[in-house]
């Protein structure tokens, strides 16, 4: 296939950047257009020239930067850009979302990104996409809707930071596919299926995009993540409160924070467990079996050493109390007990829990 059929597309989201008008629209655009540079491109020539060498100049220094210590944000500049709103992108000419508008929105969670060449976890507000390429009414090779994207980014401000793809040795970085797949919302991190990530800086933000595709048939998916701490949506359930649902039902469920996908204790989950602390110094004849829960995202066996290994740091940071450790256990059950619909991310985060069991 020619590359002259993509002039038209790369020219389109280059000029939208310089301020240009141009009849054709661009398959895929952002949401509002951006604002004109302060000098016209002086043909499309010359612009696809320039804007080739610094995208060059850009991976190249996302490649230097990642062997020696990991991928810097920093390498990417700041965008001077005045950015449409979040999630940026529109659907695609001639395609159709396979997902309800509902479904598209995660308000926290984390997805990995292939930056320089290794995954990176990211946090944050998430938008995810999917469409069907080989539709009747407008079909896509995976080379279309890829360069579309690209394009769109290069105007937004934005840079290409992979220089590799999934295959085994890269997931392996960080613990293999069943790990990366359970923080990712696009195609299955395998190496037929392609991943472009990007970066999108501001003066105080981070939009991380991930473009893949594959399937039978052809799909291309989308996401888009602002890099941001989780909003506390969970107030604290004090000692007196754990009581009394122990008194009553033997059993309190509580959301404890912990690292993404790690059985380390955030800063913020201190408060819970001294409230476990206060409960058991005023009763004490009280004994606990300190049970942790996960969703069904990723391998069950996986799932049941991860709420294994909650439990035990729990434990653990209340005998670094002072609680006597004859007072209590620790045990796993895994995705093996959901107390909600793990089909939606409400009903995922109900279940991913640690429960205090009265013994």
């Amino acid at each position: 296939m020619s590359d002259r059929r993509w002039m038209p597309i790369l020219s389109t989201a280059l000029l939208v950047a310089s301020g240009c008008a141009r009849s054709e629209p661009a398959a895929v655009a952002a949401v509002d257009a951006l604002p004109a540079a302060s000098a016209q491109a002086a043909g499309d020539a010359t612009t696809m020239a320039l804007a080739s060498e610094a995208a060059s100049t850009t991976l190249a220094a996302a490649e230097a930067a990642a062997p020696a210590g990991g991928f810097d944000p920093s390498s990417v500049p700041v965008s001077g850009a005045s950015l449409p709103p979040f999630p940026f992108f529109k659907t695609p000419d001639g395609l159709v979302s396979v997902y309800d508008d509902k479904d598209k929105h995660i308000s926290y969670d984390g997805q990995y990104f292939i930056a320089g060449d290794k995954p990176v976890l990211v946090e944050g507000r998430i938008f995810r996409d999917k469409f069907n390429l080989q539709n009747d009414d407008r079909a896509y090779s995976e080379l279309e809707f890829h360069k579309n994207y690209e394009n769109v980014v290069a105007a937004l401000g934005g840079r290409k930071i992979n220089t590799a793809q999934y295959t085994p040795e890269v997931a392996a970085a960080v613990g293999g596919r069943d790990a990366v797949e359970k923080h990712h919302y696009g195609a299955v991190a395998v190496p037929d299926y392609r991943h472009d990530s990007y970066l999108v800086r501001t003066a105080d933000k981070e939009y991380w995009i991930d473009i893949s595709s594959g399937a039978i048939p052809l799909h291309g998916y989308v996401v888009v993540l602002e890099k941001q701490g989780m909003q506390q949506s969970v107030g604290l359930l004090d000692a007196a409160a754990m009581k009394q649902a122990i008194d009553d039902k033997g059993r309190v469920a509580l959301y404890i924070n912990f690292d993404v996908d790690k059985a380390t204790l955030r800063a913020d989950a201190q408060p819970v467990v001294d409230e476990i602390r206060k409960l058991l110094e005023a009763d004490p004849a009280l004994k606990l079996s300190i049970e942790g829960h996960t969703d069904n995202t990723g391998s069950a066996a996986h799932n049941q050493q991860l709420s294994t290994a909650r439990a035990r740091s729990v434990l653990g940071a209340l005998v670094g109390l002072g609680i006597d450790p004859a007072r209590l256990q620790s045990r796993g059950h895994g995705q093996e007990q959901p107390i909600a619909d793990n089909a939606s991310e409400d009903g995922r985060a109900k279940n991913r829990r640690v429960e205090l069991v009265k013994l």
